[in-house]
Order: C-alpha cells, then structure tokens, then sequence
C-alpha cells in the first residue's frame, strides 16, 4: 500500500503542491483546500476526490453530489499500476478546479461590503 500511495502523492504533485494533513483515520490532501482524502483498508487504499462535475470511470465505484458544483467521487486503488495516466488526469482536473473554487470565494468576499 505504501507503493500505492507515493506513486499517487508523485502523480499529484505534478500538477501543484500538494501538502499531506493527517487526521484520525484518514489523509487528506490539500493544495489550497481538500481535493482527496486517502484511507487504508485491508489490502488496499480507498480514494475520495473532489471534482466539480460528475466523472465516468469504471475505476469510479461510488459518487456523491455534495453540493451543486461539487462531487465526491470513490475508488478502490489496489496497486501502483492503477495510479496510471487516467488517474493524472482526474488528478489534474480536481487541483484546476480546486483551485478555480478558491479564486471564486476570494473574488465573492473582496465584493462583500460590511
């Protein structure tokens, strides 16, 4: 599992920082915001990433609205061979939309007037 999980910080990083906060069960993965969170499980690493829109993937095995521009979305990563070009460009999309939500909120709080 460990394999698994630096291939994915690797695969990650190559879009943006990426800093690892530990909680009590779980890591997320944060660049201004969460955009994944990683759990082990027995033999393998579930995966939650945060997208702005819905994604197709068999690799997907469950999906979540949170909100009206925001999804969670689930995978099940066995080994590093499934951390694969597919899965960068999930990665990519998560941390360019993460980051597009961030500028978003910053613009609507400098237009809030007291």
């Amino acid at each position: 599992m460990r394999a698994t999980y630096d291939r994915l910080l690797k695969i990650a990083r190559q879009f943006g920082q990426v800093i690892e906060e530990p909680k009590k069960t779980s890591i997320h993965l944060v660049n201004k915001t969460a955009f994944a969170g990683v759990v082990t499980r027995k033999g393998a690493i579930a995966l939650t990433i945060k997208s702005d829109r819905k994604l197709s993937s068999p690799r997907i095995h469950k999906t979540e609205r949170t909100s009206a521009n925001r999804f969670h979305h689930e995978l099940k990563l066995i080994s590093p061979a499934e951390v694969d070009p597919e899965f960068g460009e999930v990665a990519k999309g998560c941390l360019r939309a993460e980051r597009v939500a961030v500028r978003q909120t910053s613009v609507c709080r400098s237009h809030t007037t007291t």
